[in-house]
């Protein structure tokens, strides 16, 4: 029996000729990532078990993208954990206030992540990383601990389901749509411990960033990574960035997967998930009249250049809703200053907007915009959970820059193809 993209690159990284669903192995990393939340907890472990040295000072990322700038004493106590040891050991990859970005929009940018790579981060959204064509998931911070010490961690092998994309979008519907559409259909468990592997004529359609968003929510699903085939838009946003060898997987054609999911692209409208899972998606034609208090557009989701380009395309000319505070944040400091050249910024400023440093910030409800008990926002984020983003009773919708930048001016959930 053959193998998936994810069983070939697991097979490369620990050395063996082929790897089964199930199989426990010992794998090689090419990079191992923390944040500013998750990084002092592997520090204090690393320091606990007596390490002296790191794998590779090359090979290690901490970016302080979760509540920096800080916003609070504790805050600034863990970047300030994480700045030691990254002097200490040399880390050539520490993104500290003025440098750092998002996480998982600042790897791929900066060309630390690359197709056929084994990456691991103490961050779940790690998984990211496979619109690349790399396996990449998220670990707990233990994990981070001993991989940066030893360079190697351990997996389950895990089975795969494909999903296999035809068509091409519609105007204003995106990567973003797609997987809350896939989060519907199979539930927040329907791929646990799974790799979503994703093919078909639909991916050529698909632009980077709408692949970086598919595989950066498949965790919303329960996989443990999902991927992307490497083509010639692969290929293109590397080049430049990556400059290292890297090697392009492609599943056997007898790779054995645990069911195969067919998503015809032009039948997808606008998508919005209600409160208070990522499964509960409706399509905007079923969402009905919801008003709103706050939007969102960023995060590791949905903080690029193209997220930034639709809703500043939506937001040009108009202004927001006078009882909705509207928060961009750009995911990186190279977005953000592709913002100030294109005129975006202006363009969100003269909306009525708000514009944030590169943070997470809401996203967990850490900062930059906590919601009080009742509110309710529509955000580009990944996670609408239960008090996610603030108070207990307040209330998420997930939804793509398009449908943020129509809800905002509308000041309800609104059809961006409307506006």
């Amino acid at each position: 029996m053959g193998m998936t993209m994810t069983q070939k690159i697991l097979a490369a990284h620990a050395g063996l000729p082929e790897v089964k669903a199930g199989q426990l192995i010992r794998a090689k990393l090419d990079m191992v990532l923390g944040n500013d939340i998750t990084s002092p907890v592997a520090i204090r472990e690393f320091e606990k078990e007596g390490f002296t040295g790191v794998f590779d000072k090359s090979k290690i990322s901490m970016v302080m993208d979760h509540f920096t700038p800080n916003k609070d004493i504790k805050a600034a106590e863990q970047c300030l954990q994480c700045r030691t040891f990254a002097q200490r050991f040399d880390l050539d990859n520490f993104y500290d206030v003025g440098q750092m970005g998002v996480e998982h929009a600042l790897l791929p940018e900066k060309g630390l992540v690359a197709a056929g790579e084994c990456i691991i981060g103490a961050d779940s959204h790690t998984c990211t990383y496979g619109a690349l064509g790399a396996f990449s998931t998220g670990v707990g911070s233990t994990d981070m601990a001993a991989a940066m010490a030893t360079g190697e961690t351990w997996f389950k092998v895990p089975e795969a389901i494909q999903v296999k994309l035809t068509g091409k979008l519609q105007p204003r519907v995106s990567g973003k749509d797609v997987i809350l559409h896939l989060i519907g259909m199979i539930g927040v468990d329907g791929a646990l411990y799974q790799s979503l592997e994703y093919c078909g004529e639909g991916v050529s359609s698909l632009s980077m960033d709408d692949r970086l968003c598919i595989a950066n929510m498949s965790i919303e699903a329960g996989a443990k990574n999902g991927i992307f085939p490497v083509d010639q838009i692969t290929r293109d946003y590397m080049e430049g960035r990556v400059n290292r060898p890297y090697t392009a997987y492609e599943a056997d054609p007898d790779a054995e997967y645990v069911r195969t999911i067919e998503i015809d692209l032009s039948q997808i409208e606008p998508t919005v998930a209600f409160p208070h899972l990522p499964e509960n998606a409706r399509p905007i034609s079923q969402v009905g009249d919801i008003k709103i208090d706050q939007v969102v557009i960023g995060s590791c989701t949905n903080g690029r250049l193209e997220d930034m380009a639709t809703a500043a395309e939506i937001l040009k000319g108009k202004k927001v809703a006078g009882h909705v505070r509207c928060i961009v944040m750009p995911a990186t400091q190279q977005v953000f200053k592709d913002c100030i050249e294109l005129g975006y910024m202006s363009t969100f400023i003269e909306a009525g907007c708000a514009v944030s440093t590169p943070t997470c910030g809401p996203c967990l409800g850490g900062h930059m915009g906590v919601m009080a008990n009742g509110e309710k926002c529509v955000a580009t984020t990944n996670r609408n959970f239960v008090g996610r983003m603030g108070g207990i009773t307040s209330e998420i919708y997930l939804a793509s820059p398009a449908v943020a930048a129509a809800s905002a001016i509308a000041g309800k959930i609104s059809d961006p193809r409307k506006v």
